[in-house]
């Protein structure tokens, strides 16, 4: 989708109707499928198979309490694959204009900005964990358990490096709060179709296939 205004409202929607059930969870996976074009796990196949092995994880301990594991592990799964698909769309600067769209030139330019910057991390993070890898590699030894620790400190370093090093670069340029920004955003046809087959889905997660039918009588 181009139009982010629509992509976050899609994604929102469908992650909140894949959590309530598994009628949802069912119909918003076939909606990513059908309609998120630009989505590829291979990119960042070690990342959702992490993300993947950590969901499963918390749903064998539900299992384990008496809780359903099984659902948990599908739902969580699905937005997950909502979330991966909202990232791989995601641009720069897109975030920024959405914020500024909604609640105006202050508030929404300091949360776009902070949205903005928190992708742009997220995507050095990847960078800096594929480099760890390649070290490892090179080394001849692949990455363990073991070296999880020390590659888990040097991620995190960096990213308080660059946080330092970000506000320094406001503070000399001045920034102080808010800012000026005109958003431009554009919609295809195919996008609000897609988003107007979003509402459809999350209606049929919400109500009963029974209720249909009882409606119609």
């Amino acid at each position: 989708m181009q139009d982010v205004r629509l992509r976050t409202g899609v994604a929102v929607l469908l992650s909140a109707i894949a959590f309530l059930n598994l009628t949802g969870a069912a119909a918003a996976g076939i909606w990513c499928l059908v309609f998120a074009r630009n989505l590829s796990l291979r990119r960042n196949a070690r990342l959702f198979l992490s993300l993947a092995a950590l969901v499963g994880f918390f749903a064998i301990v539900l299992a384990i309490t008496g809780g359903d594991g099984v659902s948990y592990f599908i739902r969580m799964m699905v937005i997950v694959l909502i979330g991966a698909w909202v990232y791989s769309e995601q641009k720069k600067g897109e975030f920024l204009q959405l914020g500024v769209w909604l609640l105006g030139d202050k508030a929404g330019f300091d949360l776009g900005l902070v949205a903005d910057m928190g992708m742009q991390a997220m995507d050095l993070l990847i960078a800096d964990f594929e480099k760890i890898r390649l070290a490892e590699k090179l080394k001849q030894r692949p990455l363990s358990a073991t070296g999880i620790v020390p590659g888990g400190i040097v991620l995190v370093n960096n990213a308080l490096r660059r946080a330092d090093d970000t506000a320094e670069l406001l503070a000399v340029r001045g920034y102080c709060n808010g800012g000026l920004l005109c958003p431009v955003f554009k919609a295809p046809r195919r996008d609000v179709i897609a988003s107007l087959l979003a509402c459809c889905v999350a209606v049929i997660a919400l109500i009963p296939v029974s209720e249909f039918f009882i409606l119609y009588r």
